[in-house]
């Protein structure tokens, strides 16, 4: 039996579906089990990444587990607390989805991060930071994913492609190595199966870096539409973020990550996926073009 908890997220589903595909015993992790989408035949279990008890419930008779917990830079004791959930029930496997950039110390504070109250500490690069070290201390056979950012992360452009007005964008031309979610889910899937892939650390990447322009660019051609971007100056990221109902250390947080990438920190590719893999990572406009509808554009 393998333990999927987020298993309604992005990563999550797709491991999910993955796993049923190949004819495995998986269970799912969701806060409304009832209402979870899953493949026939996976088992559905309540809980909460938050709710310690909810998660050894869960996580009881399985061999390996799929851990997705940080959520902000306020759950770092409860992204611990699923390894220490896994433990204690005798889980031998664990795979963590982290993120690319974790323990950078250009992400976590420091001088780098100087403003006139004082350093930045505990910074977006510090959020994984706490669950891989207990990934790594656990005693179990672990693997750490970080993937960059999503190639699904411009579904989030839908409504203004639709209603033809400029989508918001936070990280000016800064590149990054989008990455296919289903390549990220494809080899978590593979960690959980093999354990030559334990004590491994795999940074993520799709085969090219492109900024939000370049990603609209792409997208347009295939939509048939232009996708216009609105940038945003730092000052109306936090805006933006804090509108939208985060708190402050989490909106600091992400405006620390966007100056970060908008200043090419995260202009990076690797060869983990095509080395795990055996084959080349997908590129954006392969996802695109097998997501198109997702847009709602005819």
């Amino acid at each position: 039996m393998i333990l999927v908890t987020g298993a309604t997220g992005t990563i999550g589903s797709e491991v999910v579906r993955q796993l049923a595909a190949r004819g495995e015993k998986v269970r799912a992790l969701s806060r409304d089990p009832a209402a979870a989408r899953v493949p026939s035949g996976v088992e559905t279990a309540p809980g909460h990444h938050r709710d310690r008890a909810s998660v050894e419930a869960a996580m009881a008779g399985a061999e390996a587990a799929f851990l997705v917990g940080v959520f902000g830079p306020e759950d770092a004791e409860y992204d611990r607390g699923l390894v220490a959930a896994a433990r204690e029930v005798g889980v031998r496997r664990i795979v963590k989805l982290s993120a690319i950039g974790t323990g950078d110390p250009r992400l976590t504070g420091g001088e780098a991060h100087v403003d006139e109250g004082g350093p930045r500490v505990g910074a977006f690069g510090t959020w994984h930071l706490h669950g891989e070290e207990a990934v790594r201390a656990s005693g179990l056979e672990w693997t750490i994913l970080r993937p960059s950012n999503f190639a699904s992360n411009t579904l989030s452009w839908t409504q203004n492609i639709q209603e033809g007005t400029p989508a918001l964008n936070m990280m000016g031309d800064g590149k990054q190595g989008v990455v296919d979610p289903r390549d990220v889910a494809e080899i978590a899937v593979a960690a959980l199966l093999d354990p030559r892939h334990s004590g491994r650390t795999y940074t993520l990447t799709g085969p090219e870096t492109l900024s939000a322009h370049e990603q609209a660019a792409v997208l347009g051609e295939i939509l048939g539409r232009p996708v216009p971007l609105r940038d945003l100056s730092p000052e109306q990221r936090r805006e933006q973020l804090l509108a939208a109902g985060l708190g402050e250390a989490y909106a600091d947080g992400l405006v620390i990550a966007a100056r970060f990438i908008q200043e090419g920190g995260n202009d990076v590719v690797t060869g983990d996926v095509p080395q795990v893999l055996g084959r080349a990572a997908r590129t954006y406009r392969e996802w695109v073009v097998d997501h198109r509808e997702a847009f709602g554009v005819s």
